[in-house]
């Protein structure tokens, strides 16, 4: 298919790149001919071997190439970045310790890492996480929570997102409809949990409810399936959850994105291209493709999905134009940071702001 013609999909993509802190050949023409809305960062995307000016160097390389291959005036540059194992950057770059920690300086450590955010040239960030940590068992979130009851999370989510947002960093709220009391990690296996939706209203929820009010612009849906309330599809692919809770009961007219599509939890379910298409039509908006668990190169066959139901009738082009039309609304917003050197005053500053955490970076989302 010709280059233009997938491009014409690319709005509902997310990259994530190949391990290289410099843009690949496969990467290069994969964000030529699909054009997506914007790309990921992971750890092996930075250089850790360097003084810190000279892995910034390396890095602003790094983004310029994104942005002249993508050929974008404005696009999504993100990263997970929570504090705790979830951290990609390299030093000085502050390292939070887990959101449980600095909940009562959440507003300070949105800023911190806001601001050091937008020096590396990224304008998203898949945090706060609004899951609530009610099961101590569970593998993937725990302390990455901000606390163990709706109240706790929402006093602090908040605070970080407002602020963090003030620095230029667009806030994803994650994972929706609620992680917190899960037993099985989603990078691994698809999680099932008992929660009818009158429990997760009365709890799981809520955090996301409030920060919907406070004007959060995007979230991420889980790979959870929940069978009673859709016994047929995890959340990302279900209209249950994407349309009608998330749009029509909690009023989220933002963009919504899946978690990545290769993760553990997804296996066999986007084996075929059309699995793009399934998510779409659940209301979900962008589809995350990372180069962690799956080929990326797939991205291109499930933009051809979405093309060929357009073409053959099988997808309504007026839900595809909403769609398309909320995440230009946010693109239209996103700020377009320049990569930059901080002083060390800005690191030291942060650096007493709240608790720090001193562990080895992890692959985590």
């Amino acid at each position: 298919m010709l280059r233009g013609k997938i491009a014409s999909a690319g709005d509902h993509f997310l990259i994530g790149l190949r391990p290289s802190p410099v843009l690949d050949d496969h990467d290069r023409a994969l964000l030529g001919d699909l054009r997506p809305a914007g790309v990921i960062l992971f750890k092996s995307n930075f250089r850790h071997d360097l003084p810190y000016k000279t892995w910034l160097e390396s890095h602003a390389r790094l983004i310029a190439d994104i942005r002249a291959a993508t050929g974008r005036e404005r696009m999504f540059i993100a990263i997970d970045h929570e504090g705790g194992r979830v951290c990609r950057t390299p030093p000085p770059i502050t390292r939070f310790a887990y959101a449980a920690r600095w909940a009562g300086q959440a507003a300070e450590v949105g800023r911190a890492m806001g601001r050091e955010l937008a020096s590396l040239g990224v304008n998203l960030d898949f945090a706060p996480v609004l899951d609530i940590h009610t099961n101590p068992k569970n593998p993937v979130i725990g302390e990455r929570a901000f606390g163990k009851t709706a109240d706790s999370v929402i006093a602090a989510a908040l605070p970080f997102m407002q602020t963090m947002q003030a620095e230029k960093i667009i806030a994803c709220g994650k994972h929706f409809p609620g992680h917190g009391d899960t037993s099985i990690d989603s990078h691994l296996g698809l999680p099932s949990q008992t929660l009818g939706l009158d429990a997760l209203r009365a709890r799981e929820l809520k955090p996301f409810a409030a920060a919907i009010d406070a004007g959060l612009s995007m979230i991420l849906l889980a790979h959870i399936l929940y069978p009673a309330v859709d016994p047929d599809a995890p959340v990302a692919l279900s209209r249950r959850f994407a349309t009608g809770i998330l749009r029509e009961e909690l009023g989220f007219a933002g963009v919504a994105i899946s978690d990545d599509i290769g993760m553990g939890a997804m296996k066999g379910l986007f084996d075929s291209p059309d699995s793009a298409v399934n998510l779409i039509e659940s209301g979900c908006d962008m589809v995350m493709v990372c180069a962690q668990f799956t080929g990326t190169g797939r991205a291109r066959g499930f933009a051809q999905a979405i093309l060929a139901a357009i073409e053959e009738g099988r997808l309504d082009s007026g839900l595809l134009a909403r769609s398309r039309a909320r995440i230009e609304n946010l693109l239209a917003r996103v700020p377009s940071n320049e990569v930059e050197l901080l002083p060390e005053s800005v690191f030291r500053a942060h650096a007493n702001a709240a608790a720090l955490y001193d562990a080895a970076t992890v692959e985590v989302v």
